[in-house]
Formats: C-alpha cells, sequence, structure tokens
C-alpha cells in the first residue's frame, strides 16, 4: 500500500510536545507493565485538574514552548 506525497505542511499543535515529555517521564519514572492503560490514566488525571479550574497542561506547555522558542528575548 502507497501513499501519495503531499505538499501538505503538517505541525504539532501547540503544547502537545511538552503533554508527550510529561507523559514518556512518568513512564520511565513509574515504569508500568502496561503503557496504555497508564497513559489512559495519566491523561484522565491531567483532564480531571483541568476541569477542576487547576493549570491546563496543553495551555502551560504552549506557554513553555512558546518561552523556549523567543529564548533568549530580542533586545
Amino acid at each position: 500500500m502507497s501513499v501519495a506525497a503531499s505538499n501538505t505542511n503538517m505541525r504539532v499543535p501547540a503544547g502537545f510536545r511538552n503533554l508527550l515529555e510529561g507523559l514518556a517521564r512518568e513512564v520511565l519514572r513509574e515504569q508500568p507493565t502496561n503503557i496504555v492503560a497508564f497513559a489512559a490514566q495519566h491523561f484522565q488525571r491531567l483532564l480531571e485538574q483541568r476541569e477542576a479550574g487547576g493549570v491546563d497542561p496543553v495551555a502551560w506547555g504552549a506557554m513553555l514552548e512558546d518561552d523556549h522558542r523567543t529564548w533568549p528575548p530580542s533586545q
């Protein structure tokens, strides 16, 4: 099966990289036997935190990524 080439330029959504890095850190720290179930629980906890009025991990990650892209600040 082949996939036609496209001129479409795909981008990773803002905050996604930070979100996945957080998951990767937790997987490495916890060493779960079922990574898919662990990831589902991890993202459920983040969703519950966001809905409870806490920090939105995607918005936070996007902010961190923006800060990283603009560092050092221009003078």
